[in-house]
């Protein structure tokens, strides 16, 4: 792959949870291929630019709007999506692109649907077991689709193209997970309880777990608190946990999250494929609460698979009579309390992990660029 010499653009990355497998699997294929040209294509949010451009690959800013929730939206929706999709035609066409690989999300679309229009190759990731609006739109027109799950076969029936990899994740987890922490150093000393609302923050995790925490008493008393609060609420998350004589490092967003992670005994967390490759490479056991307006009920369907092998708990606001915080405390105070069934989850954890993901993608794409190399001779 060392003379590999085609351009390939990243389209999508509007969270983390999108962005970081396409910087994984970005960086992997810089290491095959050094002389790859590569460029992200996202709708210009600083966090998306910020992590693009410290990775040292160029950035593509193209309007796009997500799906309308509203009928006034409508117009907004359609123009602004013509326009990345026009942008995005002139600029493939322009820097003789070879392959567009969607990251998912309504960011991924305009390059993507440019691409597939003008005969360019188009690969997918997908994070989730539930494939996402974009995904199954963009399916068809796909010269190969890389799914996280099992699960997300079912859902796209008589397309030969999917290939089960995993999600990939970048090389620190890789390096994070290349000792059983959960049976050593994870034995013994202080504790750490992560607590993770994605690369945004989520606001029931922010509301919800301080109060669940105060509940659960004495048995934290000799655990360290790190919450992901979000820009948004991080002010907020800090005064809470302040007023419930509670110690909590809150972070916006939390920038080493391979240390942070590897070095914790338990997560409370939504179920973002993402975040569960993360959580299954470094095998933290968690306590998932999967968002429940989440585009077809991906999240829930994400955390079922962890549950039925062992790895999480989930608790599903809509399913539980009484208060969020009572039953989130009432765990908390069941797992914080056994380190054997802690243990026993992580193990679960781990058998999940697809550490091979980020290296059996990069590989995949460079044999499609490869191919088209040669057609073009």
């Amino acid at each position: 792959m060392k003379t590999l010499t085609n351009h390939i653009v990243f389209a999508g990355g509007g969270t983390a949870g999108h962005l970081f497998p396409g910087l994984a699997v970005a960086e992997q294929l810089l290491r095959y291929a050094p002389h790859l040209r590569i460029t992200f294509a996202g709708t210009g949010k600083t966090f998306e630019i910020r992590y693009v451009q410290r990775a040292g690959f160029e950035y593509l800013k193209l309007p796009c709007r997500p799906f309308p929730r509203r009928a006034s939206e409508t117009l907004r929706f359609l123009t602004d999506n013509f326009a990345g999709y026009r942008a995005a035609r002139r600029y493939l066409q322009a820097q003789n692109v070879s392959l567009v690989v969607g990251l998912g999300g309504y960011a991924s679309v305009p390059a993507a649907r440019a691409a597939a229009r003008m005969g360019i190759g188009v690969a997918l990731l997908e994070q989730n077991a539930v494939p996402g609006r974009a995904t199954r739109w963009l399916a068809p027109a796909a010269v190969a689709l890389y799914a996280a799950f099992e699960e997300v076969r079912t859902h796209l029936r008589g397309n030969n193209r999917v290939r089960v990899t995993g999600n990939p994740v970048r090389r620190e987890f890789v390096a994070q997970a290349s000792a059983p922490r959960y049976l050593s150093e994870r034995l013994g000393g202080r504790h750490q309880l992560l607590v993770l609302g994605g690369s945004i923050g989520a606001q029931t995790l922010n509301e919800q777990v301080p109060p669940a925490l105060y509940k659960a008493g004495p048995v934290l008393s000799n655990w360290q608190i790190v919450h992901q609060s979000g820009e948004r609420d991080a002010a907020k998350v800090r005064e809470l946990y302040r007023k419930l004589g509670l110690r909590a490092t809150v972070l916006p967003f939390i920038e080493n999250m391979p240390a942070v992670m590897s070095a914790s005994h338990l997560a409370i967390s939504r179920s973002g494929g993402t975040t569960l490759a993360e959580l299954s490479a470094t095998g933290v056991p968690a306590i998932l609460l999967p968002l429940a307006r989440a585009t077809n009920d991906h999240q829930r369907k994400n955390a079922d698979v962890f549950s039925a092998a062992g790895a999480c708990r989930t608790l599903d606001a809509r399913e539980l009579e009484g208060r969020l915080d009572n039953h989130l405390a009432r765990t908390v105070v069941d797992l914080a309390s056994s380190h054997s069934e802690r243990a026993h989850m992580a193990h679960a954890m781990t058998r999940l992990s697809r550490l091979d993901a980020t290296r059996r993608v990069a590989q995949s794409i460079g044999m499609l660029l490869r191919s088209i190399e040669l057609a073009a001779v």
